[in-house]
Formats: structure tokens, C-alpha cells, sequence
């Protein structure tokens, strides 16, 4: 048996096994072998594909990540023949009869995939837990949220049980649990990776795919395989001017970083811990030779999480009228998970108009952005302003349910139509939202741009906190060579 797995990251991994040091077949055991020690504990692996993987490890693969274990998201990434569930009960058994578009580039790098991880029902949620398959608990302290939603992913990279994972980004998805998790996590930019054939314009254009990673380079290789526009793809990111691991050899020289250091959000205090380790980080930057200046934000963070909660529940709308149509509206609604549905039914309600003005102030923030990148290279600022939440806290209390059917129901959803009560409820699920974790990812999907939480902080308690990089439209090599940088200087690698 292979006993060195954990020392080495993906791209270390094939170099071994292209030196025939290792076979990917003892490679694959080991990480079976891992998943079904640690699994039970943290709830990342919802479906096992081992058989599958262990015939396919056989075959003759190339490509960078050449017989390198793997796991994909159960939610946007299918691979054929496989199950797909969306973290829903909806799609128990159902069976996927084609792989996405981005899970044909995974494979074609060699990735040996060997199960499915687990997600919020349709990713609608800052915490992985779902009715379908119960709660993943972060590796770091299991009575924590991973956070989400592809917190099953994070938890699997953080426990060692891969190197990289497959991941989802529609408001925070990968950067929010990378920084629960003391994992490297980077949104690519709008068209980066193809989120097709069948997701192409899902969240308004918000919606992004890669990987969680515990190194920058397997996360800067990981791009180079699988960037570029598919077929038919509605938008794409301006081409590197290198490759994306290539760019990790060079000096990111003397950036121009602006950063936030202040002590809210959302008119709310942050956790000092999180404060402190983006303040931490400015002296980080400024030893490494890079001009540190604090900011004030071109925008405003409650119209930032209005504008992506609006666009959100009109997608979701559409979504559950689609497989309303597909499956009889009596079925979804009593399969879906009431989250789900009360943002189906505030996009329903939704005028026109406003998912109009939603998307033109999303527009303007990535005016606002771009008018403060002719000043500096990257903005600095917390992933989250909360360290992991205890499960608990996660956890819907009782009455919480029972408002939440009751706004489901018929006559709920007439309400929701009458502007004062249809806002009144949407600011209350932005309170619980905020007090929960008070995540400040969102800015980057409405705009379109690049960002990355890199795990560079501790609490007292040595839970992970992520501190969050975004740059220039099209412009990851900047942020991966900062990563790089940030990486050497104070390495994370060894902790898992």
C-alpha cells in the first residue's frame, strides 16, 4: 500500500506515478482507503463511485493529473453513467445520461473520479447540508460547518482524503468553505470554465466552476486544463498571457494592493479573529515588497446582497419551473426543501422591473470595480466576516420551519406579491444570512471578476480563516502568482 499519499499534492502524485515510483491503482487505494477511515466522521462523500474508479485506473491515462484521485460536486458536474443528485431528494436514483462539459476536461487530465460529494439542495445555501443526505462537519472541529456549498468538496481536500475537488461558485461556493477550511480556493472569472451544456446562463452568469485545492499550483494546473469556452458558450474570459502554471515562475513584482480593513459589514461588527487576520495580511503584503493602501469599497454591501439575492430567487424560479415541468408540480413541492422553495416563489413575485434593476446594478458595480483597478493590482478584504459556525447554529429552529412552509403555502405565495410583505421577508433571510457568516464574496459573481481565499490566518482555536484576493477581469494569472508568492512565505501546506 502506498503510505506516503498525504505527503505529496496532484501534480506531485502523477510525477510519481509517471515515474512508475507508485501505480495509480495503489494511488486510488490509499484514497479509498483514506475516504472510508475519515468519511463517516465528516459526511464529504455521499456517493461512492470506487468500483468505477478502480476499472478506470487501469486504462492507459495521460494528461497532467495522470491517475490522480478525485472527486466531483453532485451538483452542475455529471458524469455519465453516474448518479446526480443536486442535493436533492427530488433526483434520488436518477442516473446522469451524459458528463458536463467541464467533467470531460477533468478526465481528460487524467483525474481518476471515485465519488460524488455532498452539497445544499440546488447550492442554495452558505452550509453543506441537505434533506437528501444530512450535514458535512468541517474537518477542523466537527461540530462546525464546512461551509457551502461545496462544502463536501472542501471537507474531502481539507482531510486529506484528495488533493483537489471538484467545486461550484454562484456566490461564494468555493472561496466560503476554502476559508472554512484552510484550503486555497479561486473563482475563476466569468466564462473562464465552460458550466455546460446543460447550466450555460444558470444565476444570471454568476455561476463559475473549478476546483478546492490544499496547493496553488494544482489549483493553477487544474485551470490549464480545463479553460476555455465550450460549445455554444454565451460569453468567454480574454486568453492568458502564459499558461496558468507557467505564470507561477514569475515575480508578480510590485503590486499596488488596496485593502479593507474595517471592522464591519453589513452594519454589523465582525468576529475579531477575522478582522485581525486581514490586518495581519497587510503586513504580510508589505514585507513582501507590494504597497498597501487601505480603501473604502466602491459599493455598497447590502445593495450588493439585495442585487445577488434577487437575480438568485428569479433563477431559482425558473429552475423549479422547469422541473415542474418535468416532474408534476405535486412532486416538487413536496420533494424540495423549503429554502428552495420560498426563493422560487420570491421570483415568481418579483416585478419585471426589478430583476431589470437588479442586473443594471450589477452592472455598475463592475463599473465601480474596474474604476478602482486603474488604481490597484488586487483588493483585499475577509472572505467571511465569522469563523466556522457551530452545526447548530446552522440548524432551522422549529418555528423557522413553520414560517417558512407557511410563506410556501398558496396563500404565502400570494402575499409575496404585495411589495411591503415580499420585502419584508427577503430582509429577513438577508439578517439571518448576514448574522450567520457574513460572507463578502458575492461582489466578485455579480461582476464577473476573479477572487481567491487563500488560508493564510488561525484562530486561537486553529480554525482556518480565509482571507479573500480579487483582481482585474480575466486576470487570474496576477492573483495565482500572489497566491504562489503568499504560499512560499508562509506555507499552509503541511496542515491538514
Amino acid at each position: 500500500m502506498f503510505d506516503d499519499y498525504l505527503h505529496y499534492d496532484g501534480l506531485g502524485l502523477a510525477e510519481l506515478i509517471a515515474k512508475r515510483e507508485v501505480s495509480a491503482k495503489e494511488v486510488l487505494e490509499a484514497a479509498i482507503l483514506r475516504a472510508e477511515a475519515l468519511n463517516p466522521q465528516i459526511n464529504a462523500i455521499v456517493t461512492p463511485l470506487y468500483d468505477r474508479a478502480l476499472g478506470y485506473a487501469r486504462q492507459n491515462l495521460s494528461g497532467p493529473f495522470a491517475g490522480v484521485p478525485f472527486l466531483l460536486k453532485d451538483a452542475h458536474h455529471a458524469l455519465e453513467g453516474t448518479p446526480m443528485s443536486n442535493g436533492s431528494r427530488l433526483h434520488a436514483g436518477e442516473i446522469s445520461t451524459f458528463s458536463a462539459e467541464i467533467v470531460r476536461r477533468y478526465e481528460a487530465a487524467g483525474l481518476v473520479v471515485f465519488g460524488k460529494t455532498n452539497t445544499p439542495e440546488y447550492k442554495l445555501s452558505v452550509h453543506t447540508a441537505c434533506e437528501a443526505f444530512g450535514e458535512t462537519r468541517n474537518p477542523w472541529d466537527v461540530t462546525r460547518s464546512p461551509g457551502g456549498s461545496s462544502g463536501g468538496s472542501a471537507a474531502a481536500v481539507a482531510a486529506g482524503i484528495v488533493p483537489l475537488a471538484s467545486a461550484t461558485d454562484e456566490g461564494g461556493s468555493i472561496r466560503i468553505p476554502a476559508s472554512a477550511c484552510g484550503i486555497f480556493g479561486l473563482k475563476p472569472s466569468r466564462g473562464r470554465t465552460p458550466i455546460g451544456p446543460d447550466f450555460g446562463w444558470e444565476h444570471g452568469g454568476q455561476s463559475t466552476s473549478h476546483v478546492l485545492s490544499r496547493t496553488v499550483r494544482d489549483s493553477a494546473a487544474a485551470l490549464d486544463a480545463t479553460a476555455g469556452p465550450e460549445p455554444g458558450a454565451p460569453y468567454a474570459a480574454p486568453s492568458p498571457s502564459t499558461g496558468f502554471v507557467a505564470a507561477l515562475n514569475g515575480d508578480p513584482g510590485q503590486l499596488r494592493v488596496g485593502i479593507s480593513t474595517s471592522a464591519e459589514a453589513f452594519g454589523l461588527s465582525m468576529d475579531r479573529a477575522c478582522v485581525e487576520a486581514t490586518r495581519a495580511t497587510a503586513g504580510i503584503l508589505q514585507g513582501l515588497g507590494h504597497i498597501v493602501e487601505e480603501v473604502t469599497l466602491p459599493y455598497d454591501e447590502w445593495e450588493v446582497l439585495r442585487t445577488w439575492i434577487t437575480l438568485t430567487a428569479a433563477d431559482t424560479a425558473a429552475v423549479v419551473a422547469d422541473l415542474e415541468a418535468r416532474y408534476g408540480a405535486r412532486r416538487v413541492r413536496q420533494s424540495l426543501e423549503e429554502v428552495v422553495q420560498l426563493l422560487a416563489a420570491i421570483g415568481r413575485a418579483l416585478p419585471a422591473e426589478v430583476c431589470g434593476q437588479a442586473r443594471h446594478a450589477a452592472l455598475r458595480f463592475g463599473g465601480s470595480l474596474g474604476k478602482l483597478f486603474e488604481q490597484y493590482d488586487v483588493l483585499v478584504l475577509p472572505t467571511m466576516g465569522r469563523i466556522p459556525m457551530a452545526l447548530e447554529e446552522a440548524q432551522q429552529a422549529p418555528a423557522e420551519r413553520r414560517a417558512l412552509q407557511l410563506l410556501t403555502s398558496p396563500a404565502g405565495a400570494r402575499t409575496l406579491r404585495v411589495r411591503r410583505l415580499r420585502e419584508a421577508v427577503i430582509d429577513a433571510q438577508l439578517d439571518r444570512l448576514t448574522k450567520q457568516i457574513m460572507h463578502r464574496t458575492m461582489v466578485a459573481n455579480l461582476t464577473g471578476i476573479p477572487a481567491m481565499s487563500v488560508p493564510l490566518h488561525r484562530t486561537e482555536n486553529d480554525l482556518p480563516i480565509g482571507v479573500q484576493f480579487l483582481g482585474r477581469f480575466g486576470d487570474e494569472e496576477t492573483l495565482l502568482r500572489l497566491a504562489a508568492q503568499l504560499e512560499a512565505a508562509k506555507p499552509w501546506r503541511i496542515r491538514r
